[in-house]
């Protein structure tokens, strides 16, 4: 591995999201997706309680994810690293973030959906322990229509 994968991956800090963070976080979602999610999806998710982060260093916000918990099973809603911070491992440790929390609630699996088209972030969930349970026809809107999502299971 590289000094800046290394280095990006101890120094950055995992902490719950604020309403605070929202306007940085959607700058990224709006960097990193076609159809990116709105300040009200982000508000929403922390308002319902759901398992809200940011990943940061220095107050530079890198990433973020939102896992959606339930007694049995906990559901990743999206993940996101800023462009200049991809491929630095620090989608692997937000992922491991979530993962070890799921664990301590006792949930039995974590689902994701991820675009067909969204080869590097399926490969990091393989190399998680994800595999590919179904595919959802047209789920997500495409700039020429609809695209496929894999879904995917990690069993705990």
């Amino acid at each position: 591995m590289n000094d800046s994968y290394d280095t990006a991956q101890r120094a950055a800090d995992i902490r719950k999201m604020r309403h605070s963070d929202i306007d940085r976080i959607i700058l990224v979602e709006r960097e990193i997706f076609l159809f990116p999610w709105s300040p009200g999806n982000f508000a929403d998710s922390i308002k319902a309680g759901y398992i809200c982060q940011v990943l940061e260093q220095d107050d530079t916000l890198m990433g973020y994810g939102i896992m959606m918990m339930s007694p049995e099973e906990a559901h990743i809603l999206t993940l996101g690293i800023a462009t200049h911070w991809q491929k630095k491992g620090l989608g692997k440790k937000l992922l491991q973030y979530f993962i070890e929390y799921a664990k301590e609630q006792e949930v039995k699996s974590i689902f994701l959906d991820v675009r067909e088209s969204n080869h590097g972030a399926a490969q990091l969930y393989k190399r998680m322990g994800f595999h590919q349970i179904a595919t959802r026809k047209g789920y997500y809107p495409a700039m020429c229509g609809r695209e496929d999502a894999l879904v995917m299971q990690l069993e705990l």
